[in-house]
């Protein structure tokens, strides 16, 4: 059996994903990585080696409740087990728009996957967790990233700010559920982060961020979210459990 811990992160193969792989990394973990799509594993697993960790890929679609299974059978067998689960993959709405034209496939897509496949791929990992025989090389953690949207609304794309609500909640059910297992579970809130996913409203976002969008007047970066599930991940806070931990520059501080 490995003497490091391990994590299986979702949605790894670039962006926050990666970040948070490579974070983990440094941290002391080996990292199973997961994503839909193989472009990109290559840097993700030469960072993660750079920090001092081992990686190992799998392909498939969390959306999927199917390859849930498989992927979490394949992540424990990588590394002798896991301690930490960081359900990071997620979708934005297909398009941004009046709510009144949000589609029913948009709205699925939302909670298919920030939603429903975080909670059952939670399940499973965590059914392994306490399970006979599993390890314990380390603190035990789950991680569940959601959004600043998680509180504060977008009528441009109701679908994602309804599925990130729903997804900070998970944080808290799990929480309450597995405390005395010994698994803190956390919900992570990333607010104006620079990936792919926001490069289209890059110049809309940059000058109301200048202009004081958020106290700290700078776009996060993936990094500052890798930092963050990593010294959870570590058990830095061994007496939380259930929180929210705000990555937003003070986006969600209310000001008069």
């Amino acid at each position: 059996m490995n003497a490091r811990p391990a994590a299986l992160v979702t949605g790894a193969r670039r962006g926050i994903g990666r970040a948070i792989c490579v974070a983990l990394a440094g941290a002391g973990f080996d990292v199973a990585g997961n994503d839909i799509a193989e472009e990109g594993v290559a840097e993700t697993e030469a960072a993660v080696r750079a920090a001092g960790g081992s990686f190992a890929f799998h392909l498939a679609d969390v959306a999927a409740l199917d390859a849930h299974a498989p992927l979490v059978a394949a992540a424990w067998e990588a590394f002798g087990g896991l301690e930490c689960l960081v359900s990071n993959a997620g979708v934005g709405a297909m398009r941004r728009g009046d709510l009144l034209d949000v589609t029913p496939e948009s709205w699925d897509r939302c909670f298919n996957v920030n939603t429903r496949a975080a909670f059952f791929l939670a399940q499973a990992v965590a059914r392994r967790m306490v399970g006979e025989g599993a390890p314990r090389r380390g603190a035990r953690s789950i991680s569940f990233i959601s959004s600043a949207n998680a509180a504060m609304a977008s009528e441009d794309r109701a679908e994602y700010t309804a599925s990130k609500a729903a997804t900070s909640m998970l944080a808290r059910i799990f929480a309450l559920r597995f405390a005395e297992e010994g698994i803190a579970v956390h919900d992570i809130r990333p607010g104006m982060i620079r990936t792919d996913l926001t490069a289209p409203v890059a110049a809309r976002y940059t000058a109301r961020i200048e202009a004081g969008l958020s106290p700290i007047r700078r776009w996060g970066e993936a990094e500052d979210v890798g930092r963050a599930v990593a010294l959870l991940a570590s058990g830095a806070f061994p007496f939380s459990t259930g929180d929210s931990f705000h990555i937003d520059g003070g986006l969600h501080v209310h000001r008069l």
